[in-house]
């Protein structure tokens, strides 16, 4: 199977159905996709999920079953939401599938992808989405605007799978972006400065720190850049640190 950006690895939260699960598992396997990570499924695949997914047992074998999206995402440099709901996602770049596969058949080869699906009675939650750089939506029939989650996983590895037989160029050469990893270790790092010079005052900052991580996925910053915030955050603590010694030792 081909890696690479056009191959991300798709993302479950919360699924509720075994039916879903293996239907999802097939989906991928016709498509050429095999890397499956599930966030607190509501059950372990079984014979259910396994009946479903005809051809695509080892899918399900090897998934990765994670206890937050966090810790799901920590590998990905690019992080692809999805969303029905046009008011959960104000601030995200919103992408068609085709949009998605032509937006994905740019970046490194080496950069990897997740795409994230919510579970199927209320999709990804406002800040599950934060983490994600990108979202895209699946055209539907208002009167019926949401799909199964086996169908839409199916409808957007169509396309990427009809981008990547047609991605046989070179790499871009554009800067890997940093894994969500690095990403929540800036975010920690900036939060205590913003606790320090007392930004973080009440139940408000929540809300902040929600929008600060969407900034942080669309700009897709790279290793280096996260590395040199970090640097900023740990200089900017060790100098209000100095200054409270001095002005304690002061009489």
């Amino acid at each position: 199977m081909t890696s690479g950006p056009l191959s991300p690895t798709i993302v479950l939260v919360r699924p509720q159905e075994e039916g879903n699960i293996g239907a999802t598992a097939r989906a991928m396997a016709n498509m050429g996709l095999e890397h499956l990570r599930l966030v607190k499924p509501a059950m372990k695949p079984g014979r259910t999920a396994y009946a479903f997914a005809v051809g695509a047992r080892e899918i399900l074998d090897k998934a990765v079953t994670t206890d937050s999206l966090s810790e799901a995402l920590e590998p990905f440099q690019r992080i692809i939401g999805t969303s029905s709901v046009r008011s959960r996602e104000p601030t995200a770049q919103i992408l068609s599938p085709r949009g998605l596969a032509e937006t994905l058949s740019t970046e490194d080869r080496s950069t990897r992808s997740a795409l994230v699906f919510g579970s199927e009675p209320s999709g990804l939650t406002n800040e599950e989405l934060a983490h994600c750089g990108l979202v895209v939506r699946i055209p539907c029939s208002p009167d019926q605007p949401t799909l199964n989650l086996g169908q839409a996983v199916l409808i957007l590895a169509w396309e990427l799978f009809q981008t990547r037989k047609l991605a046989a160029g070179p790499p871009s050469g554009r800067p890997l972006a940093a894994p969500a990893e690095q990403l929540e270790g800036l975010m920690a790092q900036a939060t205590e400065v913003m606790t320090a010079i007392g930004f973080v005052r009440d139940d408000t900052f929540g809300g902040v720190s929600k929008e600060l991580r969407q900034l942080a996925a669309r700009a897709g910053l790279t290793a280096r850049e996260v590395k040199l915030l970090r640097g900023i955050c740990r200089r900017a603590l060790h100098s209000l640190e100095d200054s409270l010694e001095r002005n304690a030792r002061e009489p």
